[in-house]
């Protein structure tokens, strides 16, 4: 015989199914997100941000510039990666200017490629002392983790990952004072005929931000900010990663210009923008690893996307 609960006691009952309920759940999305940790090592991709940041400003075709680049490529040797130094020589405002770009191939099982990219350089003020920790220290920290972290995907696609110098305008931006890294990279790929074998490019710019708040890129291409935008939302970013649309000229452009799908992960609402203020104290660890932790998943979902008939 099934025993009847007082009616006085049936609230208690069933408050406590609900607490019993409700502790499960979260217990169960906490556990799909720790089932979905990148190995992105948040604390090593910040010493690379100061490790980055305290060799000073780092103008195209410093000597600060080039010690980072010596760091860069000595990080990525670390890691079996066979770092190429693309120099050339920009006509710039101040006239011709050296700059490099680095590259790193990981092999997939196929040469098309995806490109994790993102900007070294900073911008050269006359009468401040720009360190840009979020702009430029941030997107060498993410791109170099990056690289690290990726060994073990099982890819079909091949990973580049390129450090793009000459990002910053050198007087103010214009067409021709801006991107000169990423303009040359597209005209290499051209002369070459490697352009076709460029499948999509993610581009991160100013991401360590400790108050993230990236909004979707308006000119990027669409199917791959979705897949960005989809994965932060299954990882439980969705406050970082926000539905408004802002447009941004970035190194993307010229690929978008080029017919390469790109995307630009961008967080603009930042109050030490090109000011001396962009120091090691307004990004954080947690940004970066956010970022980091995003764009490697999402690389999954691109890689079986392109696969995918059209």
């Amino acid at each position: 015989m099934k025993k009847k609960t007082s009616s006085r006691r049936l609230p208690l009952l069933l408050l406590g199914i609900a607490v019993i309920t409700a502790t499960l759940a979260l217990t169960l999305v906490q556990a799909r997100r720790q089932s979905r940790e990148s190995p992105f090592q948040a604390a090593r991709a910040f010493q690379d941000a100061r490790a980055v940041i305290d060799k000073g400003p780092r103008p195209a075709g410093s000597r600060a510039i080039e010690e980072t680049r010596q760091y860069i490529v000595a990080e990525l040797k670390k890691v079996n990666l066979e770092p190429v130094l693309d120099e050339f020589e920009s006509d710039t405002p101040r006239g011709k200017t050296k700059m490099v770009n680095i590259r790193a191939i990981r092999k997939g099982k196929r040469p098309d490629t995806i490109a994790v990219t993102g900007h070294y350089d900073t911008k050269v003020f006359e009468n401040a002392r720009f360190l840009g920790a979020n702009d430029g220290g941030s997107s060498t920290a993410v791109v170099l983790e990056l690289a690290r972290v990726t060994g073990n995907m099982n890819l079909e696609h091949t990973l580049e990952f390129i450090f793009f110098d000459g990002e910053e305008a050198v007087i103010e931006w214009t067409a021709e004072d801006s991107v000169y890294g990423s303009r040359h990279d597209v005209s290499r790929r051209y002369r070459d005929g490697t352009l076709r074998l460029l499948k999509a490019l993610v581009l991160v710019d100013m991401i360590g931000d400790r108050n993230l708040d990236i909004r979707r890129e308006s000119g990027s291409t669409g199917w791959l900010t979705d897949i960005v935008w989809a994965t932060a939302r299954s990882l439980g970013h969705d406050r970082h990663f926000l539905n408004q649309e802002q447009a941004i000229e970035d190194d993307h452009v010229p690929y978008l210009r080029a017919g390469i799908p790109a995307v630009d992960l961008i967080d603009f609402n930042y109050p030490a923008w090109h000011t001396p203020a962009d120091t090691l104290d307004k990004i954080s660890a947690d940004s970066l690893k956010i970022v980091g932790d995003v764009v490697y998943f999402s690389l999954s979902e691109i890689d079986k996307k392109l696969l995918a008939p059209q």
